[in-house]
């Protein structure tokens, strides 16, 4: 279901900090128009824990009204209270979300059983497809092996998993432990060939926000058993992965580079703010030399 490469959409904001729904539309029709599978709205891209509850919901919608079926919308619907994922989840289910994106739970820092309790209260309480998104540099917890078989099993709808660790071994033990149809997708443009050789299934990509038909291409390639290809787009475009990944925070850096390109603005809302300018021009370099500023 998940295979391919899929946007974690920015959020564009005006300048009185109101979303720019028509920006965004835009980044949903430059994605989908060049070959992404699917996008995900209010992941950790698009700034979700800044969004208040009625802008979380309309950015799904715009998302699903906009898409209209010419991919997958991925709803962002994680929160580290369960009763707040599941009333999440199921308005992203009634207004037509294809899936769900569930972040473990930050913050509480909760025992693998809380993380097994809390996921399985969410898949009884929705029929949506659902991916766990275990990302400990920013959640304090990983969702552990065992825990993801656990969850595999005991929740027929809990189907994938964005791994965003920064590590292939984890790949490899995710992938032997669970059945053949669970998919794992990339959290980390960068290691996106590198997971894909060892049984991902494809990306949840910051980059394509800017690079759509490169992500597309890179998934597409892996998944036909083109590596030397898809190695080669890899190695081009390190520099930018690298920039996105060290200059600042995500999303700071996806946003610097969509101004620098003309794309949209680079309003971050605090706490996070923009790009400093010396890195900036950094960023700007590397954008120049790929030709996408």
């Amino acid at each position: 279901m998940f295979a391919g490469a899929h946007t974690a959409l920015a959020t564009p904001f005006l300048d009185d900090g109101t979303i720019d729904a028509e920006k965004f539309r835009k980044l949903i029709d430059a994605s989908l128009e060049n070959g992404i599978s699917g996008v995900v709205p209010t992941g950790t891209t698009g700034e979700s824990p800044t969004l208040s509850h009625e802008e979380h919901n309309l950015v799904i919608e715009l998302a699903v009204k906009h898409t209209k079926k010419r991919g997958l919308v991925i709803a962002g619907t994680g929160s580290n209270s369960t009763r707040e994922a599941i009333t999440m989840t199921q308005h992203a289910e009634q207004i037509g979300a294809d899936a769900a994106l569930l972040v473990a739970p930050y913050y509480n820092k909760p025992s693998q059983e809380g993380l097994f309790q809390h996921y399985r209260a969410i898949a009884n309480a929705t029929e949506l497809p659902l991916m766990l998104y275990s990302i400990p540099g920013r959640c304090v917890v990983e969702i552990a092996v065992d825990t993801v078989v656990r969850l595999a099993e005991a929740c027929p709808n809990i189907r994938a998993i964005k791994e965003a660790g920064g590590v292939t071994q984890r790949v490899v033990d995710l992938r032997a432990a669970l059945p053949d149809d669970f998919e794992i997708l990339s959290g980390d443009d960068a290691l996106t060939v590198d997971f894909m050789k060892v049984g991902g299934c494809g990306i949840v990509s910051v980059a394509s926000n800017l690079i759509p038909k490169v992500m597309a291409d890179i998934a597409a390639a892996m998944l036909d058993g083109k590596i030397a290809e898809a190695e080669a787009l890899n190695e081009k475009y390190t520099p930018l992965f690298e920039s996105l990944l060290k200059l600042d925070t995500n999303p700071v850096p996806i946003k610097a580079a969509l101004s620098l390109a003309g794309i949209c603005s680079d309003r971050v809302r605090l706490p996070m703010v923009r790009m400093a300018e010396d890195k900036k021009a950094e960023l700007l370099t590397v954008l120049q030399n790929l030709n996408l500023a």
